[in-house]
């Protein structure tokens, strides 16, 4: 009885002591709160979001303070400055996503519940985003919980009492600053609380909670807890015997011998699909009738992604580390040889998709399929050298996510939709005099970054027999310059890649006159 009462009374003292922890987390998420209600709420988003960013980041060092005593602590700044420049050259979803999952790392790092294995980081990355929306809910039901078990009013007493000296003090430091100077003193008069009550709104409402939400997940880093329970059965199972059987034709199916004969059967059949590729495509060849060049490379450039990944699952699974099929000379041969022939197979498969964007354009998911096959080719390559160097499936894990991250990084710095503005408008027809004509108007759907390209179109294509077409193009073209002019005026919107446009800008001559100009009829 004596030892349970010692237990109850250190639960209550560990919990207020911890009361003030709580309080002045939830006192830096409600002032986060306000900050991007002022950024953000109404507003176009641009260097706000870095900006944001950073205050998250200093917010979770502030409410760290134990962090400061770790010697790799601006290490870590340092990383995660480097992670959250992609926000500075644009906002976009890439980049924001690169910078949720560096925060997310570095206030796990803070807290000290980071893992050091790639895999491992990446799954607590996923495990923080699943429990993030509900975890300020979760602190507060416990908060409760244990207010009501252990005395509520004393409790609510806790967290009142860390604040009536601050706020005391405070609203008295302002009534004789207010006195004091006359500049406050207007300030105040300006306060209009039936105005403010105005502003509150439901939408605002959702959105106070929704950040709120999400900036207590960072200060507050925890991690959902899987309880696993294992069953153990008292006698053995009564099938042990079919069991066995089980086993053994699974030894039979998917053993040693079968494994190598498949390999056998799958490396003549790429060398097949590849000797057929190098005699149509590249050999030049005349395909049968009724098939074009551009037909063959595009009904097999995305079947041959999906051959190449089944043929890595394949191999990820018949050279288990440790098995009798890893261990065999001839048979890593073989997957050698295949997984070679398979990264030929994707090779192939990236030149069928330039040879097609070569005769139809080039557009986002295009783009997109490149960047996808490339790193399919790399991920097949790293098997090859997990198999060599005798690695574990979770460095082969490890490495891809290191290569996929590094691949979206270089992402968020590439302005694709000017690069696929120039490749259109420098491949088309009217530029050429080969291929398809210019889709002008998916040109514009691009956005401001296409302004460069469309013009050198216009350039090219005025005064000649479809006048009237481009004219109205170009009015356009003015139309959407002067929305973005007045869109980029809000210094929220700023990014390096919208200052770079707007430095071209000011640097051509207008072609049309400005929106707010009419344009005289004819």
């Amino acid at each position: 009885m004596a030892m349970g009462r010692h237990q109850e009374n250190q639960a209550v003292t560990s919990f207020f002591r911890a009361a003030p922890s709580y309080c002045s987390r939830l006192g830096v998420a409600v002032l986060l709160v306000a900050l991007a209600d002022f950024l953000f709420y109404g507003q176009p988003a641009g260097i706000t979001v870095l900006l944001f960013a950073i205050l998250i980041a200093a917010a979770v060092v502030a409410v760290h303070p134990a962090a400061f005593s770790d010697g790799k602590v601006w290490l870590k700044s340092a990383a995660l400055l480097v992670a959250l420049l992609p926000l500075a050259e644009t906002v976009s979803p890439l980049s924001v996503s690169i910078a949720l999952a560096a925060l997310v790392a570095f206030a796990l790092s803070l807290s000290g519940r980071l893992r050091h294995r790639t895999a491992r980081v990446a799954g607590q990355i996923v495990l923080f985003a699943l429990a993030a929306p509900v975890r300020f809910l979760s602190d507060f039901l416990k908060w409760r919980r244990v207010a009501r078990r252990f005395g509520g009013h004393r409790i609510r007493l806790a967290a009142i009492a860390v604040w009536v000296m601050p706020l005391t003090l405070g609203a008295v430091f302002v009534t004789l600053f207010g006195a004091a100077n006359p500049v406050i003193e207007y300030w105040l008069s300006l306060i209009d609380l039936m105005k403010l009550l105005d502003l509150i709104q439901l939408t605002r409402i959702a959105f106070w909670l929704f950040v709120l939400a999400g900036v207590w997940a960072f200060l507050r880093p925890r991690l959902p807890r899987f309880q696993r329970r294992i069953a153990r059965p008292n006698h053995p199972p009564a099938d042990a015997q079919p069991a066995a059987d089980r086993h053994a034709v699974e030894d039979i199916v998917f053993g040693k011998a079968a494994i190598l004969r498949a390999l056998i059967v799958f490396n003549v059949l790429f060398s097949l699909q590849s000797g057929l590729d190098a005699t149509y495509l590249w050999g030049g060849v005349a395909l049968p009738d009724g098939l074009s060049y551009a037909a063959y490379a595009h009904r097999g450039a995305y079947p041959l992604i999906v051959t190449a990944l089944l043929a890595a699952g394949f191999v990820l699974a018949a050279l288990r580390p440790g098995s009798e099929t890893s261990a065999d000379p001839l048979i890593r041969r073989l997957v050698y040889a295949w997984v070679a022939q398979n990264i030929m197979l994707v090779v192939s498969s990236i030149l069928r998709l330039d040879l097609y964007v070569g005769i139809y354009a080039l557009t986002y998911w295009r783009v997109a399929a490149f960047v996808w096959m490339g790193l399919v080719a790399a991920g097949l390559a790293l098997i090859i050298a997990r198999i060599a160097l005798g690695k574990s499936s979770e460095w082969l894990l490890s490495a891809n996510l290191l290569t996929l991250s590094l691949a979206l990084y270089v992402c968020c710095f590439i302005n694709f939709a000017a690069t696929i503005a120039d490749y259109n408008v420098d491949h088309s027809l009217e530029m050429t005099g080969q291929g398809i004509p210019l889709d002008a108007w998916y040109l514009r759907s691009l956005g401001p970054d296409a302004f460069p390209a469309l013009d050198r179109f216009l350039d090219r294509r005025r005064g000649t027999a479809n006048a009237g077409a481009v004219g109205e193009l170009a009015r356009l073209r003015g139309v959407d310059e002067g929305w973005y002019r007045s869109l980029q005026e809000n210094w929220r919107s700023w990014s390096f890649r919208d200052w770079r446009l707007l430095r071209y800008l000011d640097k051509r001559r207008p072609i049309v006159p400005s929106v707010a100009e009419p344009v005289p009829d004819r």
